[in-house]
């Protein structure tokens, strides 16, 4: 008589595959979510400060919640405040991404870009956007937003970011200055900021520059704070270590790569 052997033990064997792929999936989830958020002491309340990936960022003060550079899916947002402003700073790919535009907008959200970028919009979101050359301010939504211009010096990299199509941000939020450098090199008008509470700084060849050009500017504007994003491929510990002897700016390194790992 042929022994059959019971199916309860095959499906046992399956179950614990089917388990070790889940925790392995959840793990590998863990490890691909965005760094946790910082907050920042400011009038009537924190900010909180919440690095996403690579040249994308949120900020929520009060009522205001502020996404930059929105790209990646409306699934990076899902435990974000919906946008009441987004800032938009360059044409880009890793800058505009219209799906995701259109995916985390509400009837409440504003919008501010420079014209480059407005050309690139929809009808429906043209009509929700302030647009800003550089130079340029506005108050929107309540907040006020400085147009600071973002661009290529180096003779091989000018063609990447002309002079006048991207724009950096000076966001005043609870009485915090927050720079936000977008693509450029270490050009003047970044060299020339004051007052800057928070500045996020880019870094990366061929398109942006070196960490030793990063880091003097940062030397000569002074944040109190800076984190370098849009940084792929830089050596961010020999930034640090580059603005290691002034001792009134704090350089807050964070992983912006860790979502495009998963």
């Amino acid at each position: 008589m042929k022994t059959q052997k019971p199916v309860f033990s095959g499906w046992r064997c399956l179950k614990g595959v089917l388990c070790g792929c889940l925790m392995a999936a959840g793990m590998m989830l863990a490890e691909a979510a965005p760094p946790p958020p910082d907050k920042l002491a400011a009038q009537d309340g924190e900010i909180i400060l919440q690095p996403l990936q690579h040249a994308t960022l949120a900020m929520q003060w009060k009522e205001h919640s502020i996404y930059v550079d929105p790209v990646g899916g409306a699934a990076l947002f899902t435990n974000l405040p919906a946008p009441t402003l987004i800032l938009l700073t360059d044409i880009h790919g890793d800058h505009l991404q219209v799906s995701t535009l259109k995916a985390v907008v509400t009837e409440k959200t504003l919008l501010v870009a420079p014209p480059a970028v407005v050309e690139q919009l929809p009808e429906d979101l043209r009509a929700r956007t302030t647009t800003l050359t550089n130079g340029q301010s506005a108050t929107v939504g309540g907040l006020s937003i400085e147009a600071i211009a973002a661009y290529n010096l180096a003779e091989d990299r000018v063609k990447f970011h002309a002079k006048g199509r991207g724009n950096g941000y000076v966001v005043t939020l609870g009485g915090k200055r927050i720079y936000l450098s977008g693509d450029t090199e270490d050009v003047p008008e970044m060299r020339a900021l004051k007052n800057i509470d928070v500045a996020f700084v880019c870094m990366n060849l061929p398109y942006t520059m070196t960490v030793e050009q990063a880091a003097e500017a940062v030397k000569a504007f002074k944040p109190r704070i800076v984190y370098p994003y849009h940084c792929r491929g830089s050596d961010l510990n020999r930034f640090k270590e580059l603005l290691s002897g002034e001792k009134d700016i704090e350089v807050r390194l964070r992983d912006w790569y860790a979502v495009s790992r998963r």
